[in-house]
């Protein structure tokens, strides 16, 4: 597993961002949900495993929704793990009885089921990181999602790039550093296979609705809103700290 002609720009800010997240011997899960972003860092850190001597493994979280989509997509992730030679932690979820249960909408209800899982494979495996696939464009989209919502400020630092999920595991975010044309450049260069969850396009959730619509119109009038808006999380996040 090596990358091809990924952007040589690109691929060293990533592993300059990325690298000091790793150490040599721990054991690091990644949340694995078959999509582009996932694919995208799970092939990266198995490479960057390689470079440093920890230890990967893998966890898909099925939450119970979508049918024989869900299910589909289960196995592709089995069948990556397998061809990469990485372990696979599968955990299934009643997502809508929980939604239920605690008064949740389906998507927090999913969030919360999904750290749940990351928490229990944390605990099995002895991981003390969970890295997860967002990347600068979905950080772009939530500090605009906050800011519709209404939010005070710690709401525009967006999504932490490092934060403790509970006393012994930590959340890493190593693809916050790229965009998601640069992710999708990454899949092709290195000729990778993902799946499409099709709930990304449906509008009635106003994060598909910022990236479908409103991003774009705003990239018209500037070009690098993306990049200023995750900027500016940034700068705030070290402001606050």
């Amino acid at each position: 597993m090596t990358k091809k002609t990924f952007g040589a720009t690109t691929w060293k800010n990533l592993l300059a961002f990325a690298s000091p997240f790793f150490k040599r011997g721990e054991t690091v899960l990644v949340g694995f949900s078959g999509g582009p972003d996932s694919v995208c860092l799970l092939h990266f850190l198995h490479y960057l495993a390689g470079k440093k001597h920890f230890d990967l493994a893998a966890v898909h979280v099925h939450h119970g929704l979508r049918g024989a989509a869900a299910d589909a997509d289960a196995r592709f992730c089995r069948d990556v793990c397998k061809q990469w030679d990485i372990p696979f932690l599968l955990y299934k979820k009643n997502v809508l009885a929980l939604a239920k249960k605690l008064d949740l909408s389906t998507e927090h209800a999913a969030r919360k089921a999904r750290y749940e899982a990351f928490a229990q494979a944390a605990k099995k495996t002895g991981a003390c990181k969970i890295a997860l696939g967002h990347h600068l464009d979905d950080q772009a989209e939530t500090v605009l999602l906050n800011l519709l919502r209404g939010t005070r400020a710690e709401g525009l630092c967006g999504i932490p790039v490092r934060r403790m999920l509970n006393k012994t595991t930590e959340i890493v975010r190593p693809l916050l550093c790229i965009t998601r044309a640069e992710v999708e450049e990454y899949l092709k260069e290195n000729d990778l296979c993902c799946v499409t969850d099709q709930t990304n396009f449906d509008e009635v959730y106003t994060r598909n609705w910022i990236r479908r619509e409103l991003l774009p119109m705003l990239e018209k009038k500037q070009p690098k809103i993306r990049q200023h808006l995750a900027g500016m999380a940034a700068q705030l996040a070290e402001k606050l700290k």
